[in-house]
């Protein structure tokens, strides 16, 4: 396949993919689940950055959501520990 067709391609499905994290129903489903929108669309942005071949962009986004899931995690852990049982 031609490498332009390639990134319309892709490009085509994370523009997909950004809508569907924008919609209003799926940000009350992912909330739910405690998924944060805003970092769930950076993860999506930093894989179309790696499948383009912008692979330093795409390791610093993936570096701060991984750091930031992380950090999150690590809140919400300490704060289930210190809730009264």
């Amino acid at each position: 396949m031609d490498p332009k067709r390639v990134d319309e391609e892709l490009d085509g499905l994370f523009d997909d993919i950004d809508s569907l994290l924008k919609n209003v129903d799926v940000l009350s489903a992912l909330t739910e689940r405690g998924v944060n929108s805003s970092l769930a669309m950076t993860a999506a942005d930093a894989l179309r950055a790696y499948l383009k071949g912008e692979k330093a962009r795409a390791a610093e986004d993936f570096t701060m959501v991984g750091e930031e899931i992380a950090h999150r995690l690590a809140a919400s852990e300490e704060l289930a520990r210190s809730k009264p049982s």
